[in-house]
């Protein structure tokens, strides 16, 4: 389960409902556990650009954008191949070395910058932003208020927030580690932090068709919310 500081793709990291069943929340929100993670594999993610995001953000004119928890980098790359100029930010020094290599591969590294930032920690994030993104950013709930009013104060006015999460509905579901289930948000999650001057756009939960390691269709439901700032 991506309970960690973003990921990029679809639903290639599902299959850790039995991988990580010992986990706590102390272990998972660690950069050593996300360095160790990604220093193990080639790819964690699958490379493409998540579904929300593209849903979201295509058809907004490009300017700075920041991705928070940008895992290897497809979401920085994709908006970068669209005329954004893209930071992203992400716990894991060894998936922004990733992200940084992916997006040269994609030669769009003169338009992204790569920040190392521990949300738990209080890490700051860069501002002004005129697009911020946050996919599958699950946090534990002690710190879910700080860290996504910390994530919407990065959005300038007129700017937008597009995040997405893991609903609660997928609690009656195996795609998830059961043991990190409460991790969990809903849209009036996000939309509660977002105080005077924001206009939400989107909040609530939809679903999305994907086919897990084994190649079988499942279905998903994200939380989606869409804001602008005033």
């Amino acid at each position: 389960m991506a309970e960690h500081q973003g990921h990029d793709g679809h639903d290639g990291h599902d299959g850790e409902h039995g991988e990580h069943g010992e986990l706590d929340d102390e272990r998972v929100f660690s950069q050593a556990f996300w360095d160790e993670r990604y220093a193990a594999h080639d790819r964690v993610w699958s490379g493409l650009p998540n579904q929300r995001l593209v849903e979201h953000a295509g058809g907004l004119a490009p300017g700075l954008a920041l991705d928070v928890g940008c895992g290897e980098g497809a979401d920085v790359v994709w908006l970068a191949e669209r005329g954004w100029r893209v930071t992203g930010a992400d716990v894991s020094v060894v998936a922004l070395d990733k992200a940084r290599q992916h997006a040269g591969e994609a030669g769009v590294a003169d338009r992204t910058d790569w920040v190392h930032a521990d949300l738990v920690a209080g890490d700051p994030l860069p501002g002004g932003a005129d697009l911020v993104t946050a996919m599958y950013v699950h946090v534990p709930d002690a710190h879910f208020d700080r860290v996504y009013s910390a994530i919407a104060g990065c959005v300038r006015p007129g700017g937008t927030l597009i995040v997405a999460g893991h609903h609660p509905d997928e609690r009656r579901t195996d795609l998830r580690n059961q043991r990190l289930s409460h991790l969990l948000f809903a849209p009036e999650r996000v939309t509660s932090v977002l105080t005077d001057g924001w206009e939400v756009d989107v909040a609530e939960a939809r679903t999305r068709d994907f086919r897990n390691h084994d190649g079988e269709p499942r279905v998903a439901t994200d939380t989606v919310v869409v804001a602008r700032r005033g």
